[in-house]
């Protein structure tokens, strides 16, 4: 059956490829250490108290109807508010978009902002910039990002491609890195948009940046989060900012996520989205709203979360640097946000106890998963090169009681290996 040239082309996902088959092993009974999803377990990762109950009680209030296209005005007063008082950006009603999480509003930024055949510049390993850029049809520039810089883009990476393109999509903390923008690097970046803007004529399309801060919040020990307009005044005219609540409140499930940018672009944002109907419910706009004003649970809460959180990444980075320090082909890079961990299993060329000889990456994927149990995605997902020995490590539904047993488990793995 032929079918539209983009569902003909869209790539099919390398998670949930992955996915069906860790949902298939533990089906038939297989202990499964599975650090795949960008997600929370619920009975480790409860959303707060408060926000719950307010949840419940506007349902029993019967908020149930259709919610305002832009966002209910209390929550989006009360995002004012909090986004003012937590990060010091100032963003009136008129400049805030509400929608059913963060997905539809990156796809609204690529579609009010891009054209068929416009430069869209991002870095790999990145979370699906790739499938926005081919639903608007876009020239993809892509950038591969390296460890030796946490796997963060750079200006110099930019700079060659930036002449003619119409956004760069820039995501800290980074999925699936867990790494964050350096101070100077970002406001590297900030300076080239903004010299590329006042080169641009008065009848050219701008140069926007779109800033996906979705794990802002979870940040550890000195690592400190930046955002252009905090450093640099001027990009308010060409920022479009992507939060939600998915992450600092563990509440992938409720779907509330803002945009903040120019109240222009917002606009043709709204009317996009008007036509999708990706709102965020109704009785989940009025609990959020309810909850954000509630300064003192919400800091108890995330003290709590993300020293959780923090644990988790450190015990597992330390267990990983334990291995690499016996000399086994593994590495990590120290956790500094987010819920991810990057870690580097290179096992390419090795052979199994089998005879088998692991000869790509998705060889090393499969052996990691059927020897130790240890489900994690690789980098090549993200797309970086199919060779790429770096993956993402999520804690969101780790065990504590359960990361001595699965290094166990992988270090004897790693040892059978010739």
């Amino acid at each position: 059956m032929k079918l539209s040239h983009l569902s003909e082309t869209l790539i099919g996902s390398e998670i949930v490829k992955l996915g069906g088959e860790i949902r298939e092993k533990i089906r038939q009974g297989e202990r499964i250490y599975n650090f795949t999803v960008g997600d929370f377990d619920p009975s480790i990762f409860p959303i707060p108290k408060e926000l719950e109950d307010a949840i419940v009680e506007a349902y029993r209030k019967h908020f149930t109807n259709y919610p305002a296209a832009e966002g209910n005005l209390d929550l989006r007063e009360a995002l004012h508010s909090f986004m003012k008082d937590e990060e010091g950006l100032d963003y009136g009603t008129g400049e805030i978009l509400v929608a059913s999480g963060g997905r539809p509003l990156i796809y609204a930024v690529f579609r009010a902002v891009c054209d068929k055949g416009d430069k869209i510049i991002y870095a790999v390993p990145s979370w699906n910039n790739n499938h926005y850029t081919h639903f608007v049809g876009g020239d993809h520039i892509v950038l591969e990002a390296h460890a030796e810089n946490n796997f963060m883009p750079t200006a110099d990476d930019i700079r060659p491609h930036i002449q003619q393109a119409a956004l760069i999509s820039l995501c800290s903390p980074q999925n699936p890195t867990g790494t964050t923008f350096k101070k100077e690097e970002l406001e590297a970046i900030c300076d080239l948009v903004i010299e590329e803007n006042k080169r641009r004529g008065d009848g050219e399309k701008k140069l926007y940046v779109m800033y996906d801060q979705m794990y802002w919040h979870l940040t550890y020990g000195d690592i400190q989060h930046y955002n252009p307009v905090s450093l640099r005044p001027e990009m308010r005219n060409y920022t479009i900012y992507i939060d939600a609540i998915s992450k600092v409140f563990a509440a992938t499930g409720v779907r509330v996520g803002w945009g903040m940018g120019p109240a222009a672009v917002i606009n043709k944002m709204k009317a996009i989205l008007t036509h999708i109907g990706a709102w965020a419910p109704m009785a989940e706009q009025k609990a959020v709203a309810h909850y954000l004003s509630h300064r003192t649970a919400i800091k108890k809460f995330l003290d709590h979360f993300k020293a959780e959180i923090e644990e988790r990444l450190r015990r597992i980075y330390d267990g990983f640097t334990q291995l690499k320090n016996e000399g086994l082909p593994v590495d990590a890079i120290a956790p500094e946000a987010a819920i991810y961990l990057t870690i580097k299993i290179d096992l390419v060329g090795k052979t199994t106890p089998e005879g088998k000889k692991l000869e790509t990456q998705g060889d090393v994927t499969a052996y990691v998963l059927n020897a130790a149990g240890l489900a994690v995605v690789p980098f090549y997902a993200f797309g970086a090169e199919k060779s790429s020995p770096w993956y993402r490590l999520s804690v969101g539904t780790c065990k504590k009681e359960e990361i001595a047993d699965m290094f166990a488990k992988l270090g004897e793995a790693l040892k059978k290996l010739s």
